[in-house]
């Protein structure tokens, strides 16, 4: 039985090991995944050591051929994964959307060489699991898209500019370059006054150099090249500054990526997929969008 059988949004859903051997690795007996619950069903983890894909397949004749890894948020000391993950894996199976869950290791000195890149690592081998596998889930493999929230967005961001980066020895002979990105209320820079500082202590440490931060920050990494993203903020967030999210979108602006960017008035930060305020609604746009650029039907 699976894992997560409690939980009824994902109890039929398959759950793959990310890794036979992940890269970087310190082996720490005492360092042990913590589960997170909400009554009998799954909220969050932490301390992640085997990074995993929970895969959202949709209804047999529904498949579309896009599929998007999804890479729920924490503050990098944390994962989300419930509200930021699997309810967003089950809803784009009902758009037709392969959905893959992506488990990925929190940053930590305790179990990483360099614990900078470490969440990359799995972002990275995500994208390319995705692609390696399309034949076996339907996917077309110029349709794989990465999507991330708060945290999960930096990670989300990170893995559309620095793709080509070899964070590990890659035997896949597939990119790792997502085609399409979907960022909602993303950590985006590491600038100190616009960062969301516990994201940038836990992936950077407290001491950094300026030349780890702009390589870190997104809004100075876009090229031409950048994959089209989607980015969703709430004017009011008071966790993360919605600067980050325009300050991503004008940089994709400047290098002709096409973009679209939504700002809400109200909605605070940990939306999710809606609450009580006019960011209830982005779920919709973002259908819209895809369906503009012909990831899902109309």
């Amino acid at each position: 039985m699976s894992l997560f059988a409690s939980n009824a949004l994902i109890a039929q859903q398959q759950e793959v090991e990310l890794w036979d051997e992940v890269p970087g690795s310190i082996a720490d007996e005492n360092y042990t995944e913590e589960q997170q619950f909400d009554g009998e069903e799954i909220r969050g983890y932490g301390k992640v050591t085997n990074p995993t894909l929970t895969i959202f397949t949709p209804e047999a004749g529904t498949a579309n051929g896009t599929a998007v890894v999804i890479c729920p948020g924490g503050g990098y000391s944390h994962l989300a994964i419930n509200k930021e993950g699997y309810k967003l894996g089950a809803w784009f199976a009902e758009q037709g959307v392969t959905g893959f869950v992506l488990k990925y290791r929190l940053p930590h000195d305790r179990i990483m060489q360099d614990k900078s890149i470490g969440p990359l690592q799995d972002a990275q081998r995500a994208i390319r699991y995705v692609r390696q596998h399309a034949g076996d889930y339907g996917i077309d493999a110029s349709k794989v898209g990465i999507m991330g929230f708060s945290a999960g967005g930096h990670l989300a961001s990170t893995a559309s500019t620095h793709y080509a980066g070899a964070v590990y020895t890659s035997t896949e002979g597939v990119s790792a370059r997502p085609d399409f990105a979907v960022l909602i209320y993303p950590v985006i820079s590491m600038q100190e006054g616009i960062t969301h500082q516990g994201s940038r202590d836990n992936l950077l440490g407290k001491k950094t150099t300026q030349a780890e931060v702009y390589n870190t920050s997104g809004e100075y990494q876009v090229t031409p090249e950048t994959p089209m993203t989607f980015l969703v903020h709430a004017t009011d967030d008071g966790a993360v500054p919605v600067e980050n999210s325009i300050r991503y979108y004008l940089a994709l602006k400047d290098a002709g990526v096409p973009a679209e960017m939504h700002l809400y008035e109200d909605g605070g930060h940990g939306f999710g997929m809606g609450r009580t305020a006019t960011a209830n609604s982005w779920p919709k746009a973002l259908t819209l969008w895809m369906q503009k650029h012909g990831l899902v039907s109309e």
